[in-house]
């Protein structure tokens, strides 16, 4: 049988509202006294690509290096895509994919 308590109620937690913080300060899970709860996940940037509450509801995103959503995704059905065809590399991620140093890696115009 799967055991259907929230964190809190799991450590004994009397005092609320719990909330647990990453080591960059952002929450991660934040939740309620009647047991209602909230889950988060961030990029690199701090956006957050993934949230989750104790309804079932769920999404998820994406962004570009700029900052910008390219991607949606939720529990509901909705899916936003604003991908560009641009493909973004680095030279190490290039020189990867060909399995060659970047100082072999020569750019023309």
């Amino acid at each position: 049988m799967k055991d259907n308590k929230t964190i809190a109620q799991f450590l004994g937690i009397k005092d609320f509202p719990y909330e647990i913080k990453d080591n960059n300060g952002k929450t991660i899970y934040f939740e309620e006294s009647k047991g209602n709860w909230w889950k988060y996940e961030y990029d690199l940037n701090n956006n957050i690509i993934y949230y989750e509450e104790s309804t079932g509801y769920w999404s998820k995103q994406e962004y570009d290096s700029f900052g910008n959503q390219i991607y949606f995704e939720d529990s509901r059905g909705s899916i936003i895509l604003n991908r560009s065809k641009v493909i973004e590399l680095t030279l190490e991620q290039i020189a990867e994919k060909f399995g060659t140093n970047v100082s072999n890696i020569k750019i023309k115009k």
